[in-house]
């Protein structure tokens, strides 16, 4: 496929830009592990590029508002009272309970890792040691069209559904008897949930810095509930994603702002992929979102991702065969 020709944001928007980088508030080239600073969907108040967060909501067209809707009614929905007396089970009976309700709530996918300092933004706390992580699927005929509006609209869409999903395992855990606090997007606060997701065994960093699951691919989005209740970590699954991405150019080269690139980059002490902000959020922003990266990713392709698992396994262990034979 041929790179995209390069793509320039309107003067109204580039008008609006800070004059330091998002790349820079990101930590990209930082040796230092640190927590991540806030730099969009926060509060616009407190934030250098909150100015283009309120012009990005301002333009947004009647089906993402209709969805928007949606996602705001979800976020409304009130939890269940917290019981008065607490429900006595084992780690393992919790993590049964938990994935039981998530699955019957419509998570696609469900894990849970151990909250970790560095996930969380400065200027927020997370007092829970838990942090149960689920994934909702987009419709993969909607997402495909980004990025237009279709696409933007179910994105929005699926956050409420994540919303709601968080809130029916959080409300199950308060009612019998525990704390639980859920958190869905686009809003980014209290911590990064792609890290998070990692550590829960959902899958791997993609190229284009979305997570890639074993068998949804990128085609769905996190929400996450925090809590104390005893639970038990999931295992990080690395099924080759990464591997792959290395080989792969297919977002990069549909990308039209040429955000993605070829190589990974230095973020916060981690060598890992990264999208370039500066150039990344001006497309966002004047499309009401972008998705196409996960619109031309093989991994989201009806069918492709467990072929795909299994290619990568067999290169694998053809690679460990040719090791040993050395």
């Amino acid at each position: 496929m041929p790179r995209t020709p390069a793509w320039t944001p309107s003067a109204e928007q580039q008008a609006l830009w800070p004059a330091r980088s998002g790349n820079v508030i990101n930590g990209v080239g930082e040796a230092r592990v640190r927590r991540p600073s806030p730099v969009y969907w926060h509060d616009p108040d407190v934030t250098a590029h909150g100015p283009l967060q309120r012009w990005f909501l301002a333009r947004l067209t009647p089906p993402v508002l209709a969805a928007r809707a949606e996602r705001i009614a979800a976020s409304e929905v009130p939890l269940a009272p917290l019981a008065a007396t607490p429900t006595p089970r084992t780690a393992d009976e919790w993590t049964a309970r938990v994935r039981a309700v998530a699955r019957e709530a419509g998570a696609d996918a469900v894990g849970i890792a151990e909250m970790q300092p560095h996930w969380v933004f400065e200027g927020h706390e997370v007092v829970q040691r838990w942090v149960i992580v689920i994934a909702v699927r987009h419709d993969w005929e909607a997402l495909r069209t980004a990025p237009h509006d279709p696409a933007a609209a179910e994105v929005i869409r699926q956050y409420g559904r994540g919303i709601r999903v968080a809130k029916a395992i959080a409300s199950a855990i308060r009612g019998d008897g525990h704390d639980a606090v859920p958190q869905g997007g686009p809003m980014a606060y209290p911590m990064l949930l792609i890290p998070a997701a990692i550590a829960a065994g959902l899958g791997e960093l993609g190229k284009y810095g979305s997570l890639i699951h074993r068998t949804l691919g990128s085609n769905f989005r996190l929400a996450c509930v925090l809590t104390d209740i005893p639970l038990v970590a999931s295992t990080p699954d690395d099924f080759g994603a990464d591997d792959f991405c290395t080989r792969c150019r297919a977002c990069a080269d549909a990308c039209p702002p040429q955000a993605i690139g070829a190589e990974k980059q230095l973020v916060r002490g981690a060598h890992k992929w990264y999208v370039d902000f500066d150039r990344c959020l001006p497309f966002f922003n004047e499309h009401q979102g972008c998705a196409i990266c996960l619109a031309v990713c093989p991994w989201n392709y009806p069918g492709v991702a467990k072929r795909l698992v299994t290619k990568l396994a067999t290169r694998r262990a053809r690679r460990a065969t040719a090791r040993d034979g050395a």
